[in-house]
């Protein structure tokens, strides 16, 4: 549980994100299959319209302790058919059987059929027939096509002044994508049109508007001053605005449902066929539409025409070549560190080098002392102290310099200058006085 409280942060953060928007050809091609079936179905079924539209009969009694199963059995098998419509009315018992057009002599059969099965308070007496015409119906229809027209030109006019004409286009496809699919799937399931399904239609128009202006909001904050900081596309922070509010939109819209669930499947499972199950009915459907539509359609298409502009044309190259570079200098480093890596494994492990031998130890020999054969001739006048140069023994025997022993080869000896008095004289002369 940890992990799933987690996601909601790291969505608005963009640690974690689902690329909407840059999957938008597959939510297309989604869609586009959906309403080219829905399409196909309004074409060859039709929309079962209730007798509200198209006229008929409608049967009141009052039948206390009958079952709902009981009374539909018996209109069944009478002239009303398998397409009446049983359902029970206020407490007490109260019930109402709507059919086709029927003829006075088919009324009288279905109250016999409907009197023998049940006990019906006052006999045969205890029914109220009514006949409805299709003129109120189509007045209805009228009114309710007028009302649509009138609700998308006010919305569109809103979102232009609100946000700007693109996002009021983009709202305005996905409000058409969710009255088709919704109409469609009314005409496949061969489901019936009253008027409570056309409030109801009406109603899920606002509420997946509702969605998407949340979704729009949040995108016009990411994307205010995108064009200077040049951070991402256009797309990128819609993407980044929907992920942020996908967790809201998905428990907006499953807290909404849960209740037209409940009434769909179990009021219709109690009650049966009605104007309560109509209603439940193009919620449900139009609630799931207008969802789906708020998080592929709307923002993907808004994106796209953002995205034609040159401004954020523009932005979309400087951001891809930016990315680009750095994509590159990612694949290098890798693909490096993979021939280094390759090699590595080719040599095999590298074996420690063997120790060198140690040197021999040098130890320096004394250096002989040669003893002078002859005394050393005086120092001349005027160059008192100066000491006879050293000698340097030549030879076999001879000690080896500090040079030789470092391993570095001395260079020629410079002998020092000497006045013409005290040059060395042969041993064993001395000067003469």
């Amino acid at each position: 549980m940890s992990r799933l409280s987690q996601i909601p942060g790291r969505l608005y953060r963009g640690e974690v994100s689902v690329d909407f928007v840059g999957r938008r050809r597959l939510w297309y091609t989604i869609s586009g299959a959906i309403l080219l079936i829905c399409i196909i179905a309004l074409a060859t079924r039709g929309l079962n319209y209730s007798i509200d539209f198209k006229g008929g009969s409608v049967l009141q009694f009052q039948a206390p302790g009958a079952t709902l199963s009981q009374i539909r059995g018996a209109v069944t098998s009478s002239p009303a058919g398998s397409q009446a419509i049983v359902q029970e009315v206020g407490n007490g018992g109260h019930w109402r059987v709507q059919a086709s057009h029927l003829t006075t002599a088919q009324l009288d059969a279905v109250e016999t059929a409907i009197n023998h099965a049940v006990h019906v308070t006052n006999g045969l007496n205890g029914f109220s027939p009514t006949f409805v015409g299709p003129s109120w119906g189509s007045e209805i229809s009228s009114k309710a096509l007028k009302a649509l027209v009138a609700f998308l030109i006010v919305i569109v006019i809103y979102l232009s002044i609100a946000f700007e004409w693109k996002m009021a286009s983009a709202a305005f496809v996905a409000l058409m994508h969710d009255i088709v699919i919704t109409i469609g799937v009314y005409a496949l399931a061969g489901f019936t049109v009253s008027p409570a399904s056309v409030i109801g239609l009406l109603t899920i128009l606002g509420y997946s508007l509702y969605d998407t202006v949340v979704v729009f909001d949040k995108v016009r904050e990411n994307t205010a001053g995108l064009l200077g900081s040049r951070k991402s596309t256009y797309s990128q922070a819609a993407n980044l605005a929907l992920n942020q509010t996908l967790v809201r939109s998905i428990n907006t819209s499953l807290i909404a449902l849960l209740p037209v669930a409940a009434i769909l499947f179990i009021g219709s499972a109690l009650l049966g066929p009605g104007e309560l199950q109509d209603l439940a009915l193009v919620l449900f459907v139009g609630m799931l539409s207008g969802t789906y539509s708020s998080i592929f359609i709307a923002t993907p298409v808004l994106a796209q025409l953002k995205e034609r502009e040159r401004p954020y044309q523009a932005l979309a190259k400087a951001v891809a070549t930016r990315e680009s570079g750095g994509r590159a200098a990612k694949r290098q480093a890798a693909r490096a560190e993979a021939a280094a890596g390759q090699a590595g494994t080719a040599r095999g492990p590298v074996a420690a080098p063997a120790a060198a031998p140690p040197e021999p130890a040098v130890v320096d020999a004394p250096e002989a002392v040669e003893e002078p054969d002859h005394e050393p001739a005086p120092a001349e006048p005027g160059t008192p102290g100066e000491a006879a140069p050293e000698r340097v023994p030549v030879g076999p025997g001879a000690p080896r310099s500090s040079s030789a022993r470092d391993g570095v080869r001395p260079g020629q000896r410079q002998q020092p200058r000497r006045s013409s008095a005290a040059r060395r004289r042969p041993g064993g002369k001395k000067k003469k006085r």
